[in-house]
């Protein structure tokens, strides 16, 4: 009896464990896709940005922002 005792708690042990990894991954991928939305949202605002300096550009509007005069 013990034997069959150790291995079913051997066995609960393996799996309380195996849940845990699972919940643990869950998380660190739930916290990744917010990065990458966030990321994605800066990169949007970006190219938006650069997308506005490069039109004005064109127009001989000149850029947006120049160097000081000391460099």
């Amino acid at each position: 009896m013990t034997d069959t005792s150790d291995k079913l708690t051997d066995l609960e042990i393996r799996l309380a464990h195996q849940d845990q990894q699972i919940h643990d991954l869950s998380d660190m991928v739930t916290r990744q896709w917010h990065e990458i939305d966030r990321l994605k949202k800066s990169l949007q605002k970006t190219e938006s940005r650069l997308s506005v300096l490069e039109e004005d550009a064109d127009e001989g509007q000149g850029p947006v922002y120049e160097k000081p005069p000391h460099y």
